[in-house]
């Protein structure tokens, strides 16, 4: 016990000593053996007068003995205290410093010196206000300018593809007119050393604010891109991301589509960016597909050049591309076959075209003694019985197939003009022309 005292005890002498030493710490060097009453004098008036040049320190005397200063009296702040030791140290014959002023009780005289200060700076400010006011007055010149710059149509229409990458130009040349104001004016003031501040906070700002907005910032820039590029027109009829319908308008944000249903849907424009885009409307000839079934036993080959002969016979398919007919697999009770053909999508329906090939390939196999199954199951409950209303069906016999070749009977052909789209085109036009709209697709834009 009595070595763990005496080990503290040594351990707050040795932390005690150099604050101690610190405290008794003075002017450095050897003391003279004789004693100079006319350098205590010197010491003394030198003393006075840098205090007196300093100012705040009229009720403070000096005092020298020996080379030892004594400082007594009051001052305004405990700071001006504390530095009076230091400043008497540095004077050259001094051996000792005795620091015995305090800080005034006086509340008045604690004031005096703030009001001075605030005095001092309204001057200065007053001082200031002319070379501010020419600062302020060429930062408005050369904003102004800017700004008159980035109002005319010519040099931006010209040269952007389209009227939202010429307003983002205006945005540009706009906010470096701004950065050059700046830094004129910050010239002027001769305070060019805060633009490189000014600078860091807002890079830092843009950096927090380029987190927080990731999403906008994102669809801004696909918006960008996809003003320039535009994979797709006004009314074209596009697949993006699995939604299938025509397209209204590109705005700054999103992709508008107008659904077969007639509903609008809203595509973000960086998953537009991002996505497989599906345009139907690029090329005017588009192919119809459907599959249809035979009976098993008929002349399989005889069939196939029966459905595309029907194909191209109709007045609306192309030539070229041809038709084209295979069989494509066997099912329940059938042989089904693929018929495809080829339409100009301007002037034809796809739907329309579809079916109606649909149904006049099954008149003719049906006509060429060929039956079409109905592949679908039907359950019959065992023991039951038809109502007094209902009556059995008719029992259909099923004709084989003639061994003399078959022949096209051409039926009445419906017409399968592009009616049905027409009305979803005249929504997207009404649409588009509501000018309060931004749209940043064109008509007569480059293809990509």
């Amino acid at each position: 016990m009595i070595r763990f005292i005496s080990l503290v005890l040594l351990v707050l002498h040795l932390v005690a000593a150099p604050v101690a030493a610190q405290d008794a710490s003075g002017p450095s060097g050897p003391i003279t053996t004789v004693s100079d009453a006319e350098l205590d004098a010197a010491i003394a008036t030198r003393i006075r007068e840098i205090l007196g040049e300093l100012g705040g320190y009229e009720d403070v005397t000096v005092t020298v003995n020996e080379g030892i200063v004594t400082l007594r009296g009051e001052t305004a702040s405990a700071l001006e205290a504390d530095t009076l030791g230091d400043i008497v140290n540095r004077i050259e014959g001094v051996v000792q410093v005795r620091n015995q002023v305090s800080q005034t009780a006086d509340l008045a005289r604690q004031l005096n010196p703030a009001l001075e200060r605030f005095e001092r700076r309204v001057t200065q400010v007053v001082a200031f206000l002319p070379i501010l006011a020419i600062a302020c007055l060429v930062f408005l010149a050369i904003v102004f300018l800017g700004f008159f710059i980035a109002r005319r149509n010519r040099p931006f229409n010209r040269i952007a593809p389209n009227a939202f990458i010429a307003d983002l130009m205006r945005q540009v040349v706009r906010l470096a007119f701004i950065i050059i104001a700046i830094v004129v004016a910050l010239d002027i003031l001769n305070a060019t050393a805060l633009l490189s501040t000014i600078l860091g906070a807002a890079g830092l700002i843009g950096l927090a604010i380029g987190f927080a907005v990731r999403d906008t910032v994102e669809n801004f820039i696909a918006s960008v891109m996809l003003s320039i590029r535009q994979p797709f027109r006004p009314n074209d009829a596009v697949e993006i991301n699995g939604d299938e319908g025509k397209v209204i308008r590109l705005t700054s944000r999103a992709t508008i589509l107008l659904s077969w249903d007639g509903n609008h849907i809203r595509i973000p424009n960086a998953t537009v960016f991002k996505s497989r885009i599906v345009n139907f409307s690029r090329n005017p000839e588009r192919r119809f597909m459907f599959e249809i079934g035979i009976a098993s036993d008929a002349d399989l080959a005889a069939m196939r050049n029966l459905a595309e002969e029907v194909v191209a016979r109709l007045p609306y398919t192309l030539p070229s591309p041809a038709p084209s007919v295979w069989i494509d697999r066997i099912g329940d009770g059938a042989v089904f076959l693929v018929v495809t053909g080829w339409i100009d999508q301007t002037r034809t329906s796809l739907l329309s075209a579809k079916g109606e090939a649909l149904r006049q390939v099954k008149a003719a196999i049906e006509a060429a003694g060929v039956e079409v199954p109905d592949t679908t199951y039907r359950i019959d409950l065992m023991g039951t019985k038809p109502t007094p209303t209902e009556t059995p069906a008719p029992v259909r016999e099923v004709p084989h197939p003639p061994a003399a070749t078959t022949e096209v009977v051409p039926e009445v052909v419906d017409d399968v003009s592009a009616s049905s789209t027409d009305e979803l085109e005249r929504i997207i036009e009404g649409e588009r022309q509501d000018k309060h709209r931004p749209d940043l697709l064109r008509e007569d834009a480059p293809e990509e």
